[in-house]
């Protein structure tokens, strides 16, 4: 991904140089995505329709959580709106108002990209915004060890330069520290101005050479294992979304592709052996299995500095997020935006660095907050790991988040950054977090004329979703088209 960004979007300022091994598997066991992807590839001038070919991608209008806040309890997470706002009052403050009177639907009602989901139908929103079937976005769900290949093509094609080969040592300069020259098995010498560590877990420079600093956050998402296997997909339909399920220790996701179903366990191996956790990923399988499971070892967390001296990681050697919330994908793209946006020149600046680190500390803050927020809003007492989670002690900035959205239904508000308003809405609500009251200037309007309204709205929203085809016959003329 960063290489074929900077080939595309600044081929006079650099000279991409990709150096990649490919006896090292890539991590990919299928892929759920979020909306910002959409932006990346049409950004870098990739065609959507065959990059949809080329990975097998189905659409996803959202994630599905099932037994988080308790068992038997299933929302969707929607990448849309609910309901429109009236004035400068949030839709949800009208809905709460209805809700604690017992004369209102579920808020997924209102929902056109939840109620699309459910049906298994999509389309692309439509560009009026009046118009219910354009208030939702849509990511994709896609098989990642194809979307490698297909960037590496993009990335040649616009004048990057690949090397294969396995990074052996780091030559560094013994006055500044910074990175001189990467050498590779075979005695290649290979220098560079910037060096981009996209080596993963390993973080062969930033870990490795430049020594930055891990910081832990299995204190507050202690899942540090994910069990992995695709199966056969089913017959029916193909769901336009990804499903969470809750699982003992931990939780297991299915990603339906044209193809097949990526399915993982993802669990904490203090609560349940690896043995254990893949005996229950397979008993939950749909399909036939396609391959053996194969276990994956993590730890929640980021580098203190995720860009030091000339040396600037992306992805895994950067940090990790498990993904609940399916992010993974978002946090190498938002680091590839602010590496253009903070692009050195000749020398790199301080500034440059500074302002890149800020804004990646402040995405993986916040994204972690989200994800703890996940195990935290529950009533579980069924295993010692949800109890643990349920009990732990959570970060301040999450306390204080929950604390405003419990006494004033508001969520707390930034400018920049992923999950907003409607993300925190879902999630509080799909487990339980009900606030008692909402912004009083809700209760202007006549109880009687607002259950029209609402009734009506509801009404216009399922007949949005029904005038949708069905997903699987979308994606046969997608492929037509490609």
């Amino acid at each position: 991904m960063t290489a074929a960004a900077l080939a595309s979007l600044v081929p006079a300022a650099a000279h991409v140089h990709l150096v990649e091994a490919d006896d090292i598997g890539i991590i990919g066991v299928g892929e759920a995505t979020l909306p910002h992807l959409r932006a990346f590839i049409t950004r870098i001038g990739m065609d959507e329709a065959a990059f949809m070919a080329a990975t097998h991608a189905t659409f996803k209008l959202g994630i599905e959580f099932r037994d988080f806040g308790r068992i038997g309890d299933s929302y969707i997470h929607p990448f849309g709106s609910y309901g429109q706002p009236l004035g400068q009052v949030g839709f949800h403050h009208y809905w709460l108002r209805r809700h604690h009177a017992g004369a209102v639907p579920p808020i997924e009602a209102f929902s056109a990209a939840v109620t699309a989901a459910r049906a298994c139908r999509f389309a692309r929103p439509g560009p009026d915004p009046a118009d219910l079937a354009s208030s939702f976005g849509y990511a994709y769900q896609f098989d990642a060890t194809r979307f490698a290949p297909f960037l590496r093509a993009h990335a040649e094609a616009r004048g990057a330069m690949r090397t294969e080969g396995r990074v052996t040592a780091v030559e560094r300069d013994p006055a500044s520290g910074d990175v001189r020259a990467i050498l590779l098995a075979d005695g290649q010498r290979i220098e560079g101005d910037l060096f981009i560590d996209c080596s993963g877990f390993r973080a062969l420079l930033i870990g490795e050479a430049m020594d930055e600093r891990w910081e832990d956050w299995s204190h507050w998402l202690p899942c540090d294992r994910a069990v992995a296997a695709p199966c056969a997909a089913p017959p029916g339909p193909i769901e336009p979304f990804t499903r969470a399920t809750a699982m003992p220790a931990g939780w297991r996701w299915r990603i339906p592709l044209r193809h097949r179903v990526g399915n993982g366990y993802v669990y904490s191996s203090a609560h349940v052996s690896d043995a254990a956790a893949a005996d229950a990923l397979v008993a939950a399988l749909e399909g036939p299995l396609l391959a053996d499971p194969r276990v994956l070892r993590f730890r929640a967390g980021r580098r203190q500095r995720s860009w030091v001296g000339n040396v600037l990681a992306i992805g895994l050697a950067s940090g990790f997020l498990e993904p609940l919330e399916s992010t993974s994908i978002y946090l190498t793209q938002m680091a590839i935006t602010q590496l253009i946006e903070h692009f050195p020149g000749a020398i790199v600046a301080d500034a440059d660095r500074d302002g890149f680190n800020a804004q990646v500390d402040a995405e993986y803050d916040r994204i972690r907050d989200f994800l703890i927020l996940h195990y935290h809003a529950t009533t579980r007492r069924d295993s010692t790991f949800w109890d643990h989670v349920r009990t732990m002690p959570i970060p301040d900035s999450l306390a204080e988040k929950m604390a405003l959205w419990r006494s004033t239904a508001q969520v707390s508000r930034y400018t920049h950054g992923l999950f907003l308003e409607p993300s925190w809405i879902a999630v509080y609500l799909g487990q339980g977090i009900v606030p008692d009251g909402w912004d009083p200037r809700a209760d202007l309007p006549d109880a009687a004329a607002l259950d029209r309204a609402l009734a009506a709205l509801q009404r216009g929203v399922a007949a949005a979703a029904a005038r949708l085809p069905d997903h699987a016959a979308y994606l046969s003329q997608q492929a037509l088209a490609a």
